[in-house]
């Protein structure tokens, strides 16, 4: 019985955190969100337009990560031996979760 009671705090705790948004789409567009839920396995269109909007936010912290990193100025030159270096932690890396 406390799994029941847990089960529904977590359901309401979660329906208080989303908000609702309508929108209206073309029928092309709609037609194209359906075959994507359809295709991908999504359970409703609210769960694609969700993924979309997190890949968005993604792009959008990249981008500005991206653009930071061009403006910011360079630790050390990026030669032959900065990349060695690269893929030897890399090596050391993957030899360490081999042994793990």
């Amino acid at each position: 019985m406390a799994e029941w009671g847990l089960a529904n705090f977590c359901q309401k705790a979660y329906a208080f955190a989303m908000s609702t948004m309508n929108i209206s789409l073309p029928d092309t567009l709609k037609a194209f969100v359906d075959e994507q839920v359809h295709q991908r396995g999504y359970g409703t269109s609210s769960e694609y337009v969700r993924e979309l909007i997190r890949k968005d936010q993604d792009r959008l912290q990249l981008r500005g990560l991206l653009l930071a990193g061009a403006e910011s100025a360079p630790s050390s030159p990026a030669d032959a031996s900065y990349f060695e270096g690269l893929r030897s932690r890399v090596r050391k890396g993957v030899k360490a979760g081999a042994r793990g």
